[in-house]
């Protein structure tokens, strides 16, 4: 089983889109690319051409892939506007129904309903319970220490944020998975599927950061074949999450594409409590996993301190020999775009 990493934020455009190939199967993980924000150092026609380049090979990969999962409605996870890309494979893709918010809602009636035009099937919503995923983390009941009581008042704001977007849900009328006539539609999150002697696993629905993220839900993907692991983590931003990093360990898989902290961003949505356990967690994937590449990349490259912010990290995989790599120095034999500009 062979990664190729097809576009990363370290290549000069956000995207953290991956080809995992078996002699039987090719599975595209969250074929996306989207533009770097304004801060980034670089003109805007270098990041434009970036932005097309990678669009163009998540493009070539989409037209050979049998398999494509996208883990969330975010224009850096899924190319929404060239439905023919997706037709003659299973989508594995994000549960539009539910675990979502809003705005990821309706950017994925748009593309379900360009994907499959007068096919598409729809139910009306019907009142259901849904569970509040972050009751069942561990993490929930850490104590930051002069932060707890803060950390008390947001976890509850978040608890009454699930609530109302639990509510939407049951009304949302529902888009319905199976098997239409030029494609099939699975949505996988918390299901484990054998195909073609290749394992798929995926997450239950994971925040997209910090518990209650307003930024919405998204899946990690696990793919075994031969007992050889490979983890695709998405959006989970660091790992944020204790428990995420823990399920990670308990995976223990061979190659692990983990995204990063948003480092650009800190101080403003991301703080320092949440950025030390960031920290924190890689360290204790690099400890305790016994992986031979982990690539650490999405989010992560977008600022040229980005290394130096999260030098603990860089600095403990060196000193047990382990190898934690950018995509783009695993890849392309290079430094990060934004290590160069």
């Amino acid at each position: 089983m062979e990664a190729k990493l097809i576009w990363f934020d370290s290549f000069g455009a956000k995207s953290s889109c991956t080809l995992v190939t078996t002699p039987n199967l090719k599975i595209l993980i969250d074929p996306g690319v989207a533009i770097m924000h304004p801060s980034f150092p670089a003109s805007w026609e270098d990041k434009e051409r970036w932005t097309i380049e990678g669009r163009n090979k998540i493009i070539s990969a989409l037209q050979k892939a049998d398999i494509v999962i996208v883990s969330h409605y975010h224009w850096d996870h899924f190319i929404p506007d060239r439905f023919d890309l997706y037709y003659n494979k299973t989508l594995f893709i994000k549960n539009p129904n539910e675990y979502i918010n809003d705005s990821q809602r309706e950017r994925a009636f748009e593309f379900f309903k360009g994907l499959l035009g007068e096919e598409l099937r729809i139910r009306k919503g019907r009142k259901k319970k849904y569970k509040d995923l972050a009751e069942e983390l561990n993490s929930i009941n850490l104590d930051f220490g002069d932060y707890n009581p803060r950390r008390k008042e947001l976890l509850e704001k978040g608890r009454k944020w699930f609530e109302k977007r639990a509510e939407n849900w049951s009304g949302y009328e529902k888009i319905k998975d199976g098997k239409y006539k030029r494609l099939e539609i699975v949505y996988p999150e918390g299901k484990t599927f054998k195909i073609k002697g290749v394992k798929l696993k995926f997450s239950n629905p994971l925040f997209h950061g910090i518990e209650y993220s307003r930024t919405g839900w998204v899946f990690w993907t696990l793919i075994e074949y031969k007992g050889y692991k490979v983890l695709h983590s998405s959006d989970v931003n660091g790992p944020i999450i204790e428990d995420y990093a823990d399920w990670i360990i308990d995976e223990n898989p061979d190659f692990i594409i983990l995204d990063g902290p948003m480092t650009y961003m800190l101080g403003y949505t991301l703080n320092l409590i949440n950025f030390n356990r960031v920290l924190q967690n890689v360290k204790r994937i690099i400890e305790e996993c016994d992986f031979e590449i982990l690539i650490w990349d999405h989010h992560l490259p977008r600022e040229k301190r980005f290394r130096e912010r999260t030098k603990e990290v860089w600095e403990l995989a060196k000193k047990l020999n382990k190898k934690v790599l950018t995509a783009s120095e695993f890849q392309l034999g290079k430094k990060p775009i934004v290590e160069q500009v």
